[in-house]
């Protein structure tokens, strides 16, 4: 039994022209020894491959793509994701000019080529005309069209036909190949078939236009494919590129970011981007988090607070800690959540692989088909050129081209769009399962509310003045260390309540605290801690306590001097945005359900602030999955929302599962999706994307599908008494780039994609 744990390395793969490439490409990977998974992405050029280290390495990874007839980008290990993806976005820019260069090459030549055939078309014209000198000077000028824009259609196909495969450029090279041979032998040795009663007829007009128009699309294909990559490029262009660190003896200098280490301790300035994540070690501001979170409001930093990389420093300056650089940081793992998205592949994909793996073998028998049957049909005369032209139609309009790009670019658009949003997608099966969703099932504490104790309501007596209860309040809470005692004092600060100095405090267990504070006693505490020392609740408190009560809140009674004075509500508060957002979930035909811990008064008074109707209470964190699974009995899709490591076992028997990003790590592993924004409103953004990504995707798949299954027939002639002029291999080429385009442009319709 082999106990060595597999690795994972992610490929750059270059001369990739279809989807069969990739299939191919793929095949070759995982035919090595020691591969257990490859996953090549046609639209994003990556190969991600699982191996096992004692029986491959990178370099036979590499060495099984080049055998295969393709090539790897190299790239330094340590290199970082905006090198890297610098690297990538030259390497494409390289590929673009070239292409570009060889369609104007094969356009400027095909410009000629095409009126000086059309001279073939005017019995009068060819009297003036030597024909057999016209022939030549067709073929001279179609060779560099053949030889040098169309040599990489036909060395994929060589490459593909030594290891018994074929691709796109297999039906390409074919037809075009065809064509052309059969124009060399009529330009070579006329006389072989006007022996037969047959016009020596040319296609070389046939042979570049097709080329030049392939080109075209690819042209246009390559342009909209680096359009797609745009978020990957905007998230890693907000990197800093130096960051300002404190040497020894105070100093601070400029050094570039990959010279920044654990533990230096980096000078921030108003306006500038924070170089990396620290925590804050001096110093306050307001840190604008919008580019990792969606968040548009600046978040308030202070000592001991996180910081991230990338992040914009608006009001103050400080001074953080440096605790992650490098692949560690926010910014990166952001990235690479992005990438690996970008590269899975979707359920919803598979039948466009199994269709594209047995295309092109498919169309070759089509193709070869309509020959003979043209051949053996058609009039004697006119047999073999219309034998010919279908078979070649027939090659070119059935590339698959289109069926390969369908799913990836929407997938690159969409988990690029929702990194956006603060909405991170770790897979195309993710992306497609939250469109799926009919029930979101939601954890209370953290997720519908904030996950710590507020100040709601502050009640005091007829005849006090509330400021300076508050103050007497605050004095006594700021000696305690208990969450509640935390809650009133950041109300307190809140309501600009002055400090007071208080002595002799003292903590009474499971009831409260007292303490001195200008010469009188003052408790704060439960309604036992009032009633032990003597204290009496008049009415005019008694009334608005036990309507907190019933509002689930918990209570703090305040009592100055023996007399009672106030009391204080203190819950769970709901965030801002969860009514909202649970609102627009039932709109779009979600039912939410809550689950929570707390007592069923409790469940219920919040479930009916943010409007559901249905609720788990009392339910302990071993039971959470449980209830996940009693939903999915009924025969729902859950998507289950948390933020805790007691949420994780529910996030992962959930049909999917979004975690908090305020959450913990363990949350984050078990979900699909992560929300970087501590709010609710981030699902609704995951599903509405979800659900239009998977619109696109498939109206991608079906006008796709739709194009081969009507192109083919007509380009065989089986249509021919209704579309018999559309019987040309230029058409078919046309139409063939046309398909691959319009499903690329509707990919990227979903770059205008805004949330709710």
């Amino acid at each position: 039994m082999n106990t060595v744990a597999p690795e994972t390395t992610t490929l750059d793969i270059e001369g990739m022209t279809c989807a069969s490439c990739a299939a191919f490409v793929e095949k070759s990977l995982t035919r090595t020894p020691g591969v257990q998974s490859a996953l090549v992405n046609y639209a994003t050029e990556k190969a991600t491959v699982q191996y096992l280290p004692d029986q491959a390495s990178p370099t036979t990874l590499k060495e099984a793509v080049v055998k295969a007839g393709y090539g790897v980008v190299e790239r330094a290990p340590d290199t970082s994701a905006a090198d890297r993806q610098a690297a990538l976005d030259e390497q494409k820019a390289r590929t673009y000019q070239q292409l570009k260069r060889r369609f104007w090459v094969a356009v400027g030549l095909a410009v000629v080529i095409m009126p000086l055939s059309m001279l073939m078309l005017w019995p009068a014209l060819l009297q003036r005309v030597n024909m057999q000198g016209l022939n030549y000077i067709l073929l001279l000028l179609t060779l560099p069209v053949l030889l040098y824009s169309g040599r990489e259609f036909y060395v994929s196909a060589w490459n593909g036909l030594r290891h018994r495969a074929a691709n796109m450029d297999t039906l390409i090279a074919v037809g075009t190949g065809a064509a052309f041979a059969y124009s060399l032998a009529a330009t070579v040795v006329p006389g072989f078939f006007t022996s037969r009663g047959l016009m020596p007829e040319v296609y070389y007009d046939t042979t570049a236009t097709i080329i030049a128009l392939i080109l075209l699309g690819k042209v246009l294909e390559q342009r909209a494919k680096t359009q797609t990559s745009a978020a990957m490029k905007s998230l890693l262009g907000l990197q800093a590129k130096t960051a300002r660190v404190v040497r020894p003896g105070g100093q601070e200098i400029d050094v570039p970011l990959e010279q920044v280490q654990l533990n230096d301790v980096v000078v921030v300035r108003p306006g500038e981007k924070v170089a990396t994540d620290g925590v804050l070690l001096e110093g306050a501001s307001a840190v604008d988090e919008a580019m990792l979170t969606g968040e548009s409001l600046p978040v308030e930093k202070k000592p001991g607070d996180a910081v991230f990389g990338a992040t914009l420093n608006t009001t103050g300056s400080f001074r953080f800690r440096v605790t992650k650089v490098g692949a560690d940081t926010m910014l990166a793992q952001i990235v690479k959540l992005v990438e690996d998205a970008q590269g899975s592949r979707a359920p919803i994909q598979r039948l466009a692989d199994k269709v594209s793996a047995i295309f092109v073998p498919t169309v070759v028998v089509i193709a070869l088909l309509t020959f003979v049957l043209w051949f053996d049909l058609a009039p004697v005369e006119s047999r073999l050129p219309l034998a010919l032209v279908n078979f070649v139609a027939v090659l070119i309009i059935a590339c698959p081209c289109a069926l390969g790009l369908a799913t990836p670019t929407a997938i690159m658009v969409s988990t690029g769009k929702g990194a956006e949003h603060g909405v991170l997608i770790r897979s195309a099966e993710a992306l497609e399962k939250a469109y799926r969703v009919d029930t979101v099932l939601l954890d209370k504490t953290g997720t519908i509310t904030r996950g710590e104790p507020a100040v709601t309501d502050f009640i005091v007596a007829p005849g006090q003045d509330a400021r300076r209860v508050l103050q007497l309040v605050a004095a006594v809470e700021r000696q305690s260390e208990h969450p509640l005692a935390a809650a009133v004092v950041r109300y307190a600060e809140a309501q600009d309540a002055a400090a007071l100095p208080a002595t002799s405090f003292r903590a009474v267990a499971g009831h409260g605290a007292a303490a001195t504070v200008e010469s009188q006693v003052v408790l704060i505490g439960n309604r036992r801690l009032l009633q032990e020392e003597g204290v009496v609740l008049p009415p005019e408190l008694e009334t608005p306590a036990a309507e907190l009560l019933s509002q689930a809140q918990t209570v703090l009674y305040v009592a100055v001097a023996g007399r009672a004075v106030g009391v204080l509500g203190v819950a769970d508060t709901v965030r801002n945005t969860s009514a909202a957002a649970i609102r627009q979930l039932q709109q779009q035909g979600i039912e939410v359900v809550m689950m929570t811990g707390d007592n069923p008064q409790t469940a219920a008074a919040v479930a009916a602030q943010v409007g559901i109707t249905r609720y788990f209470a009392e339910v302990l964190p071993p039971d959470k999955a449980a209830k996940v699974q009693e939903l999915q009995a009924e025969g729902r899709t859950v998507a289950m929302v948390g933020d805790g490591i007691n949420d994780a076992p529910a996030l992962a028997r959930a049909d999917i599962g979004l975690a908090i990003g305020a959450g913990t790590d363990v949350a984050m592993e078990a979900a699909g999706i992560t929300l970087m924004r501590s709010d609710l409103q981030g699902v609704v953004t995951a599903i509405a994307l979800s659900r239009q990504t998977i619109r696109v995707i498939r109206q991608n798949l079906f006008f796709a599908f739709i194009y081969n299954s009507l192109g083919i027939p007509v380009a065989a002639g089986l249509l021919y008494p209704v579309f018999g002029w559309l019987l040309s291999p230029m058409l078919a080429a046309g139409a063939m780039a046309l398909s691959s385009v319009s499903v690329l442009t509707n990919s990227l319709r979903l770059r205008s994609f805004r949330a709710n």
